[in-house]
């Protein structure tokens, strides 16, 4: 494993993921409570928290112009920036759906924004994080979209709509196309056709992980690699409302009941 981040875990404190919330789908009035209740979860998860990682898709969409951002979410943003600020480090991980992160997270909450995989040392438990998205032998359509979404040449073409319409359209074909959410293969596929579990296999070739931690998926599972190895998807916050736990030593899967 290559120059992982360190980060120490002292008894009494855990590390927490959460990954899918895509909030303002399918509009933002309709996914408020969902926002709430990922809030909740944040207010119970602060108290023992070493870390919290975000593992992308908060947003159903989000892009970043110079002076905007989309309307809404002040409840969570807030949150976020009153957890960040009371010294407990927050990682972002960019999703499919909201990739178009330039700056506002780190500037405004404290929040480092992460558009690869990267690697970490919880005391001496290495991890592999990611969001998941376009890695492994699959996932091809959303392979070729993610070029166009991240030229550079079709971003400054969107920025110059107006964000009332801009928005507006991304909204639109984010919530109806499935091929850009996942949502069309929330089922086990197999392991032979679990693109990132055969793509964890072939990281573990090149160097042992303990864990392999994703979101993208929408549909919570864990599933041993190996003796020592094991690849976690950490599910959605529309259906199953799951998250990840590690205490130090031990990883584990949770649902989030207020």
């Amino acid at each position: 494993m290559t120059n992982p981040t360190y980060i120490d875990v002292p008894e009494g404190k855990k590390i927490y993921f959460a990954s899918d919330n895509h909030l303002g789908a399918p509009t933002n009035e309709d996914s408020l409570p969902r926002e709430k209740k990922f809030v909740a979860w944040l207010d119970h998860v602060k108290d023992d928290a070493a870390a919290i990682f975000l593992l992308g898709d908060l947003f159903d969409f989000w892009f970043e112009y110079k002076k905007v951002v989309p309307k809404g979410f002040v409840r969570t943003l807030g949150k976020l920036a009153e957890i960040s600020d009371s010294g407990i480090p927050i990682y972002f991980f960019v999703g499919n759906h909201d990739l178009w992160m330039n700056g506002y997270f780190q500037d405004e909450l404290g929040i480092p924004v992460f558009h690869n995989p990267q690697e970490f040392l919880f005391n001496k438990t290495s991890f592999f994080i990611a969001h998941g998205d376009g890695l492994g032998p699959y996932d091809k359509g959303y392979k070729r979209m993610k070029k166009v979404f991240t030229n550079p040449i079709f971003k400054w073409l969107f920025r110059w709509l107006h964000p009332d319409i801009g928005v507006r359209i991304a909204q639109y074909l984010s919530v109806k196309n499935k091929l850009i959410s996942g949502e069309h293969d929330a089922n086990f596929l197999g392991e032979d056709k679990e693109w990132l579990i055969l793509y964890s296999k072939s990281k573990l070739e090149e160097d042992h992980r303990d864990y392999f931690v994703y979101g993208h998926r929408h549909l919570p599972m864990e599933f041993e690699l190996s003796e020592r190895s094991k690849y976690v998807n950490l599910g959605d916050w529309i259906q199953y409302y799951t998250y990840g736990v590690f205490d130090g030593t031990n990883f584990e899967l949770k649902t989030f009941k207020d």
